[in-house]
């Protein structure tokens, strides 16, 4: 089978779950290279569209279709032109180009992604004798253009619509919490199906979600299409069968215990409809993945549920209204709740606040550096041992 050069680019931080992902799904070791903000591999066309199926950490899954160096301009127009795009789509879609670089020398990117539109339309025109449109809302193919200080790399994206957006998403709260991140903190945080699990701040319900998904063995990208299906050059009766297998894995009878609350109930009900659409129907009818209405600076350990962990993403400044009640304070009360309900459970508190341990005078036993999108953030383990998580005074 042929080998294609692909990349996976992913959240800062995840590079390392991204890659363990690749090879559990065959990838040859040697052609796995992660790098920052995400994975290079090399294989076949089915693993390309195994990775659009079943990762979890993934933004895109990126086919690379030309690399080459570059002087100028007119070299990257030339490069475009001579690029067999007809392999892999006609003339009667619409496009898009978008453009990144490192150490780039050319005087404009936009005037480069210029010429590559250039370069490609004039290669339909010569072979078909008409072009694709540009289409830059809603096309049907997206190119990426990848610019180093002497060479070119051009990629179609295979998924489309970011990898994040699993299908069962309508409505999100404020500032949500991404999927992969989401999933990723459930990986880091060491969480497993046979921990008990809640989220005191579960907003639309996305890492509630994500771990239901993680316990039925549920490919992440089954409930979606992906822009490969459209593309020429592509099995679809393996593709087809590769979703067969994904369906026939899934166990929504899997032994959990979720728990979600948030203080909005018009909140936590989008998150009901959430999870119902992502599948988890009989879970939540069943008490397995439970969604409440609850304050989180009164929240409860799960009754006869031996200890697991909290893992969560509570509000802080970016995403909250200055004028609101002190967030200091109210994570105040929460870890106070943690403390005197939780004993022998691990907190797991993804936030961009640094002085959050401070303003919950605990001790973090870890701290991770992730980007929920742009905001650097801190990933914050506390061990919940009764009586040794304050912190000393000052003095001391």
């Amino acid at each position: 089978m042929p080998s294609f050069v692909f990349h996976a680019p992913c959240p800062f931080g995840l590079e390392e779950l991204l890659s363990r992902e690749i090879l559990a799904l065959n990838a040859d070791p040697d052609l796995v290279r992660p790098g920052k903000g995400g994975v290079s591999f090399a294989g076949g066309l089915d693993l390309g569209m195994a990775v659009c199926l079943h990762s979890r950490y993934a933004t895109r899954v990126l086919l690379r279709v030309a690399f080459d160096e570059y002087w100028d301009s007119r070299d990257v127009y030339s490069i475009a032109r001579r690029t067999p795009w007809e392999k892999w789509f006609g003339p009667d879609v619409t496009f898009r180009i978008h453009s990144t670089a490192n150490r780039c020398p050319l005087e404009s990117l936009d005037f480069a992604t210029l010429r590559i539109k250039d370069g490609l339309c004039d290669r339909f025109n010569e072979l078909a004798g008409r072009r694709p449109s540009v289409d830059r809302r809603r096309p049907d193919v997206r190119l990426e253009a990848y610019f180093t200080f002497d060479h070119v790399s051009f990629y179609i994206d295979l998924a489309g619509e970011s990898l994040f957006k699993r299908g069962w998403r309508l409505e999100h709260g404020e500032a949500p919490l991404k999927e992969n991140l989401a999933a990723a903190l459930l990986a880091l945080s060491g969480w497993t199906p046979e921990k008990p699990l809640v989220d005191p701040f579960c907003g639309s319900g996305t890492i509630a979600i994500e771990a239901a998904s993680i316990a039925a063995n549920m490919a992440p990208g089954l409930k979606r299409s992906f822009a490969f299906e459209s593309l020429s050059g592509f099995d679809l009766d393996l593709w087809q069968e590769m979703k067969e297998d994904a369906r026939a894995a899934v166990n929504l009878h899997a032994k959990v215990r979720i728990e979600a609350h948030d203080i909005s109930s018009i909140v936590v009900e989008k998150a009901i409809e959430n999870a119902r659409r992502a599948g988890f129907g009989a879970m939540i009818d069943d008490g397995r993945l439970l969604f409440s209405q609850g304050d989180a600076r009164e929240i409860e350990a799960p009754q006869g549920a031996e200890p697991g962990l909290v893992i969560a993403n509570p509000p802080y400044g970016e995403q909250s209204n200055p004028k609101s009640a002190s967030i200091a304070a109210m994570m105040r009360d929460f870890a106070a709740a943690l403390k005197s309900n939780f004993p022998g459970w691990t907190a797991w508190l993804l936030t961009s606040d640094r002085l959050l341990p401070g303003q919950m005078r605990l001790k973090e036993s870890r701290k991770i550096v992730l980007f929920n999108g742009p905001l650097e953030c801190r990933f914050f383990r506390f061990d919940m041992v009764a009586g040794s998580n304050r912190r000393k005074p000052a003095a001391n």
